[in-house]
């Protein structure tokens, strides 16, 4: 889902004035921020309620692109990264959920391979892009898709509700991603499959790039090393962790195919 752009420096870096308060300690505030930016640097500033930040900065710029997508008449947004219904290797009778879904087409891809008797979920916080995927899913004429209201930090279903949880380029989005493995593993079913794409960064990116990387992720946002989604997951309770490369998205950072699965 994430759009590999770079946002305008005086509404969207981490260090603007709208939002620097986020970005760093006080104490580190002339390196992070500088002298242009006032006193108001500094995460406790407002760490409380930074998550909240975030996620309605991520929430207000992809209502936006439904907005923009819905009036031009191209429903089928694609802001993803990678394949993860390829990557999931679907079967017959699966139940699927979409972390991040948009506009919907990764879940009715899906829900076109688990067959009648599989379902596919989508999930996403932004009324734009659920009314933009359920538009999407009466036109394909697919009955076995739901897209359901929530975010990826809390998901609205039970637990040992799904076979395998998929995302295109929405984790690196959350200010919370230990809460993303959790609820992830929470749903899955003994044995179940998480196979999602997203970004990666490598492990010697410098401060100055994660802060303009910040740009386009949501301020604190920003994407985890190999070697961090790695210990995420496996504190989740996953397994046969795999995380592989397949393309550059900036010169410190890769989209990444990330396999795992919760015990059997």
């Amino acid at each position: 889902m994430a759009e590999l752009k770079t946002a305008d420096p005086e509404t969207a870096s981490c260090c603007s004035p709208a939002t620097q308060r986020t970005c760093c300690e006080p104490e580190a505030k002339d390196e992070c921020c500088g002298d242009a930016h006032g006193d108001g640097c500094g995460c406790s500033a407002g760490a409380a309620d930074a998550d909240g930040h975030v996620r309605e900065a991520v929430r207000e710029r992809y209502a936006g692109l439904a907005a923009d997508a819905a009036a031009s008449g191209e429903p089928e947004l694609s802001l993803g990264c990678g394949n993860p219904t390829a990557v999931a290797e679907l079967h017959e009778g699966e139940t699927v959920l979409d972390l991040g879904s948009g506009s919907g087409l990764d879940v009715l891809v899906s829900a076109r391979r688990v067959g009648a008797t599989g379902k596919a979920y989508g999930l996403d916080m932004t009324g734009e892009m659920l009314e933009l995927a359920r538009a999407n899913r009466r036109a394909a004429g697919i009955e076995n898709a739901e897209f359901l209201k929530g975010t990826i930090e809390a998901v609205p279903l039970p637990e040992d509700a799904v076979d395998v949880v998929i995302s295109n380029c929405v984790i690196n989005l959350s200010g919370d991603k230990p809460a993303v493995f959790r609820e992830a593993a929470r749903v899955l079913r003994a044995g179940g499959r998480f196979a999602v794409s997203d970004i990666v960064a490598d492990p010697d990116m410098d401060e100055a790039t994660r802060r303009d990387m910040a740009q386009w992720t949501g301020c604190i946002a920003g994407a985890l090393t190999a070697d961090e989604f790695h210990a995420e997951l496996a504190a989740a309770g996953f397994e046969a962790i795999e995380i592989t490369e397949t393309h550059r998205v900036h010169d410190q950072a890769g989209s990444a195919i990330i396999r795992a699965r919760v015990p059997a």
